[in-house]
């Protein structure tokens, strides 16, 4: 069977994390037996709809590498790939099961539909459109509200995910079709178009199960093949208790990229919420997760999105980064402080990246991190005053034990060994601890309140600029 599967967002909004597995799971399946991923947009709900979600959603997509084969900017075979340019063809569907006698016009207004639920309440019944059903319809015509006649009996379903599953006739219910202004509904409109698109595989989100029998009365009336389903575990909030939202603070995918969140990171993240392949395996290239996902191994329980685990594996993704990638990407993205840095050469600035390397978390962090490389930072005497291992020192006390490391640092040829060397020998000759000797002249060396191993900081800055601040510290410690 040739593979093709899809990703079907309205454009009413921003990308969340719940959002892009939905693209991330079908694009995995159909990457892995050589198929196609198709994006369409369901801009059927006009009302909801926000003035740039489309680009918002393919620049989502490209940015984490999920690319797709048709498209509403690629075209395909089955052109156009936005819904509301394919609407003949839900009145074409639409027409086919009125003249079989398998869906009526429902012309009720929503106070007599009011009523009918007043009247079901009062029986202690649920509401059920189809108990409900107008004895004499009118003939349908495009404007009026069209609704499907079901044919209530048990269902019995597979689910890749959930397994195998069934539901009585009582989920089985009349549903509107096509609205009174000629749209369809999603319930209608995505299995026109998945069966004219020739979808083999429908991988989305939980919300829709209770659905099924629904759309599985459709596809028999239709007498349309029912493709692969796979309903996807909620994304759930940090407390583990509800469904992740846009309501809730979700944020979008491309906020986590303006942070300096690398896509690889959170391809790999969104990848593992809900499933993992039986391993101890957390990280995973792209072409690791083609080789290794499947639907078997998604779990049917919630995924919670902690951005805990999210930022750790950022950091590891990071750490993978040769420098010279690394380098590019900060540079690229304009991750370098303001100021003097754009005036550093690029061996500097890729070894002030290879310092941090080891602590960053994301991108956005670079210039906190590293501006005192670039640029003189103003003294800042409270991080003297205030280290716990430095305020049981008078200013003189400081001013003499930094004379003394400033003489030795001198002579140092300002390799990192050479460094290591001279301050180890200062802790014998001054009888300081590491804390107070390595920590005095960190701050005075960077005026930041954390910085990498003092010996590398130091054979970064570089001599001049090394003994200058000391020299301007002692200074300050003296007056």
């Amino acid at each position: 069977m040739k593979v093709r599967t899809r990703f079907a967002p309205s454009p009413t909004g921003f990308l969340h994390a719940g959002n892009v597995r939905s693209a991330l799971f079908p694009w995995l399946v159909a990457k892995q037996n050589n198929g196609q991923f198709i994006l369409r947009i369901e801009d059927t709900d006009q009302a909801r709809e926000t003035a740039g979600a489309v680009e918002d959603i393919e620049k989502t997509l490209d940015w984490l590498g999920i690319e797709w084969d048709e498209g509403p900017d690629k075209g395909g075979p089955f052109a156009p790939y936005t819904q509301t340019a394919r609407l003949d063809n839900y009145h074409k569907w639409a027409q086919k099961l009125v003249d079989e006698g398998k869906a009526y016009a429902d012309t009720r207004t929503p106070e007599e539909l009011d009523d009918l639920r007043a009247d079901a309440k009062a029986k202690n019944k649920p509401f059920l459109a189809r108990d409900y059903r107008p004895d004499t319809p009118p003939a349908w015509k495009l404007g009026m509200p069209l609704r499907f006649k079901s044919t209530p009996k048990p269902y019995e379903w597979h689910d890749e995910i959930m397994g195998d599953l069934s539901a009585g006739p009582e989920s089985v219910d009349d549903f509107i079709m096509l609205k009174s202004d000629g749209l369809p509904t999603y319930n209608f409109a995505h299995i026109i178009d998945d069966q004219e698109m020739e979808i083999t595989h429908v991988i989305r989100g939980l919300e829709y199960l209770s659905s099924m029998p629904k759309y599985l009365a459709l596809y028999e009336a239709l007498d349309f093949p029912v493709p692969v389903l796979a309903h996807m575990p909620h994304v759930l909030a940090l407390d583990g208790k509800k469904k992740l939202s846009k309501r809730d603070g979700a944020m979008s995918i491309l906020d986590y990229r303006h942070k300096g969140y690398l896509p690889e990171a959170m391809l790999n993240f969104l990848a593992s919420l809900g499933w993992n392949d039986g391993s101890e395996q957390e990280i995973f290239t792209k072409e690791e997760l083609i080789d290794k996902f499947g639907l078997d191994k998604v779990q049917r329980s919630g995924a919670i999105f902690d951005e805990h685990r999210l930022e750790w594996m950022n950091g590891a993704w990071i750490r993978r980064l040769d420098i010279d990638d690394l380098y590019e990407r900060v540079d690229q993205g304009g991750w370098w402080p303001q100021g003097n840095a754009s005036d550093s050469s690029k061996d500097y600035k890729k070894a002030v990246l290879a310092l941090v390397q080891e602590r960053l978390k994301y991108l956005s962090e670079l210039p906190e991190l590293t501006d005192f490389f670039f640029e003189d930072r103003p003294a800042d005497m409270s991080l003297i005053d205030n280290n716990k291992q430095l305020k049981d020192f008078d200013h003189n006390q400081l001013k003499d034990l930094l004379s003394k490391s400033r003489e030795r640092v001198e002579q140092s040829d300002f390799s990192v060994e050479s460094l290591t060397k001279t301050l180890n020998d200062l802790l014998q000759e001054t009888g300081q601890r590491p804390g107070v000797l390595f920590s005095l002249i960190r701050i005075v060396t960077t005026w930041a309140p954390a910085s990498p191993g003092l010996a590398e900081t130091l054979q970064v800055l570089g001599k001049d600029k090394s003994l200058a601040r000391i020299d301007q510290a002692i200074g300050l410690l003296g007056s």
